[in-house]
């Protein structure tokens, strides 16, 4: 029988919802007797190394729901990507402190934290119980129909589109927006979402599942350029030619680099900066310009999905519950069970660590540069009450007396 000690921490990049998610454990774990400390590590697998805990326990639980409705990691985060050392001195620190539960929010890399250490606990026949929390801004997940996070982001991307082409139909030109996704679109995508009337941008959409290219993406612009006056674009910063080479790194002089020893496509208006010298100088559209949404959509506050925040809690709150009653350890997942209503289910971590998820074929246009009736319908429901509408004036026309 595990402990009654539990410890909880996240990872990755913040979300507008992510501490919903550590409430419903801190809340949730509280129901059960057995359970006597609840541990928070600050700056997630960093934190646990470095023996830095906070006890949630005498946490109130007005505070608690207060930091629950507040964006960004409450615990502070960390970009570390624990290998089987690293993850061996988590289990020496859990072990030491004798805690009996894990649960960590976060992505990709924290599911495979996750993993490790499980295999740790078991190698030493230590009675620990580890759950993943899914978190992701990016949607890619593998086993999820969406990810806690990626609602709030998304209808933070879709609004901001429809604000851009309110901006470009006033002031025609070019726009390009830049949204994060290396591999996976689904945020860019959402950008699709903003539109209302058939002429409305992002007129064109470029996703990392598509191969690039820039003398068909210049063809594009000057096509829709010449059809509309105008042209609003949204371009996800993992786009990449056919040998699956950044555009960023193909287009730039110098391209930073991550802790892991990727191309730096986020932090930067790079793309955009290029992409918008290459229709200025190939198309000789004058009025051009660009933005890098970066981490605007992460912890935005004031635009959160009210579906996200529900669900995000309802993990936190099902990790307990799976903790306490499954008998095993695993990744809580969302399925969607109708239009709209979602369960959740405990798969096994070798499902979803280290996997990526990418947008099915189902959610993108045959033109490769649209989303399809299928993906809007998946996002709708997610991007939660009272989006915002735009109208338009019906322009009724006056006679002209000088100029007929």
């Amino acid at each position: 029988m595990a402990s009654g000690k539990i410890l909880v921490a996240q990872g990755g990049g913040p979300t507008a919802v992510i501490n919903q998610s550590l409430v419903g454990v801190a809340l949730e774990a509280r129901r059960f007797g057995q359970i006597g400390h609840i541990y928070g590590a600050l700056h997630g697998v960093r934190g646990i190394v470095d023996e830095n805990f906070v006890d949630l326990t005498q946490e109130t639980s007005h505070n608690l729901e207060l930091v629950a409705n507040t964006p960004s990691s409450a615990l502070g985060s960390t970009r570390d990507k624990p290998d089987a050392a690293y993850c061996h001195e988590i289990f020496k620190v859990l072990q030491a402190h004798k805690i009996g539960h894990f649960f960590y929010i976060g992505g990709n890399d924290s599911s495979d934290t996750v993993r490790i250490v499980s295999e740790e606990a078991q190698a030493a026949s230590y009675d620990l119980r580890c759950i993943h929390i899914p978190k992701t801004i990016d949607n890619d997940l593998v086993g999820n129909d969406h990810t806690p996070g990626f609602p709030s982001a998304a209808r933070f991307v879709a609004q901001a589109f429809a604000g851009a082409n309110l901006d470009n139909a006033a002031l025609p030109g070019v726009y390009v927006g830049v949204v994060m996704g290396r591999h996976a679109g689904f945020l860019t995508a959402a950008s699709a979402l903003g539109k209302k009337f058939p002429d409305d941008g992002p007129h064109l959409i470029y996703l990392p599942e598509r191969v690039f290219d820039l003398n068909k993406f210049l063809a594009d612009v000057k096509a829709t350029y010449e059809r509309y006056g105008r042209c609003v674009i949204a371009v996800s910063e993992g786009i990449h030619d056919a040998s699956g080479t950044p555009i960023t790194a193909l287009l730039a002089k110098e391209m930073e680099h991550d802790a892991h020893g990727n191309v730096q496509l986020s932090g930067n208006g790079a793309l955009a900066d290029l992409l918008c010298e290459e229709i200025k100088a190939k198309l000789k559209i004058k009025r051009v310009r660009g933005d890098t949404f970066g981490y605007l959509q992460r912890s935005f506050i004031g635009c959160v999905s009210d579906v996200d925040q529900r669900e995000a809690r309802e993990v936190g709150e099902k990790a307990v519950q799976f903790a306490m009653w499954g008998g095993r350890d695993g990744s809580v997942a969302i399925k969607r069970t109708g239009f709209y209503s979602v369960d959740y289910e405990l798969l096994p971590l070798g499902d979803v660590a280290g996997k990526t998820r990418t947008m099915e074929d189902e959610f993108i246009s045959a033109s490769g540069t649209d989303v399809t009736d299928a993906f809007r319908m998946y996002l709708r429901p997610l991007l939660g009450s009272g989006m915002p509408d735009a109208f338009r004036l019906r322009h009724n026309p006056v006679a002209r007396v000088l100029r007929k």
